[in-house]
This record gives structure tokens, C-alpha cells and sequence, in this order.
């Protein structure tokens, strides 16, 4: 708990910080909650913005990583309501989490001269996933059907009817393309189900 405390109060200060910066040149940050990390849950993200009394802080709707934690996506979405100011198509399912949880660590470090390793930010590299991973990210409509995501865009059109939900595609089973027009005709019928 004494590690978790020191975390928050370094996390409270900088993102007073960020939210200051984001207020004075009139945008809006939308923080991806992610496992492994500080805000991993709309739980967290409401404790940072009520601990720094930010106001251009917000949560990027990516369903992905709320469903690899077992989370209700939709109610996610209504609980945060208007702290919600960007939303992803994204899915995973969880093959392997019986085994290991969705707290997973078992990733491995890709060697630096490995061919096609794929640069995640500046100096940083993609890990390779286990064997049998605890979860995998899906193409949408693969796992979670049209009725879900009709569910997923009715949430957020509550929130903001002119909300853009962009696709992130990331199945490794599909191509670029044939991933993106999979999560696009998905996402079109279940937007004309609205």
C-alpha cells in the first residue's frame, strides 16, 4: 500500500500538471486505461481526475483492455459518462487466462537485432507474446458480436452522439486490410441497429 500511495501522489502532481497545460491551450487529454498501469479501470481514472480536479482529463474508451480484465464495457462507458472523450473499436478475448490470469507477465523481451521487430516508441520494442497467451487482441465482430457493439456505440452516442470511435486493428490472424473491412462492416451494422 506505502508503494501504491507514493505512486499516486507522483501521478496526482504530474497530471495537475498536464491538466493545467491541456486547459490553457483548449484541449482535452484522453487517457488510455490499460493493465500494468496506474489507471487501468474507469475506478482509477475517476480517482486521478477527482484527485487532481482535472478538467481536460479523460478516459480513451479502448474496450480491448476492459474486457481482458473481465470489466462490463458498456457499463464502464455509462459509469464515466462525460469523462469519456475518445472511444477505439478494439477486442480481445481471453483463451489462456485460466491458466494465467489476466494480470499476465509471462511476455518476453524481442532481441534488439531481431528481424521485423516493430518500434513502439522512441527506444522502446515490442515484446513477443507467450505461446498461449492470457489474452489476445481480436478483430472486432471475431468473439463479440453485432448486438454487443451495437450496445458499445449506443453507450457512447448517449455520452456524445457525434463521438468518432476509430478502429484498432491489431488480430494478428488478418492482413491490415482484411482486419480493418472486418471491424468496419461489423461496426456499420451494428451502427445501423441504433
Amino acid at each position: 500500500m506505502d508503494v501504491l500511495d507514493y505512486q499516486w501522489g507522483v501521478a496526482v502532481e504530474f497530471w495537475k500538471e498536464i491538466d493545467a497545460l491541456a486547459r490553457e491551450n483548449d484541449v482535452r487529454v484522453a487517457i488510455e486505461m490499460h493493465p500494468h498501469n496506474l489507471v487501468f479501470s474507469p475506478v482509477t481514472l475517476k480517482r486521478l481526475v477527482d484527485e487532481t480536479g482535472a478538467t481536460n482529463v479523460g478516459a480513451e474508451m479502448d474496450p480491448s483492455h476492459l474486457m481482458w480484465q473481465g470489466m462490463d464495457v458498456v457499463a464502464c462507458i455509462k459509469w464515466l459518462g462525460p469523462l469519456v472523450f475518445h472511444a477505439a473499436a478494439n477486442a480481445t478475448l481471453c483463451p489462456g487466462a485460466d491458466i494465467r490470469g489476466v494480470l499476465d507477465t509471462s511476455f518476453t523481451r524481442v532481441p534488439a537485432d531481431a528481424p521485423g521487430k516493430v518500434p513502439t516508441g522512441y527506444g522502446f520494442w515490442c515484446n513477443a507474446w507467450p505461446e498461449n497467451p492470457a489474452w489476445k487482441f481480436v478483430a472486432v465482430g471475431v468473439g463479440h458480436d453485432v448486438p454487443y457493439w451495437t450496445e458499445f456505440l449506443r453507450a457512447l452516442a448517449e455520452i456524445d452522439p457525434d463521438m468518432a470511435v476509430n478502429i484498432e486493428h491489431e488480430d494478428a490472424a488478418y492482413s491490415q486490410t482484411e482486419g480493418l473491412a472486418l471491424a468496419a462492416k461489423n461496426l456499420q451494422s451494428a451502427a445501423t441497429a441504433l
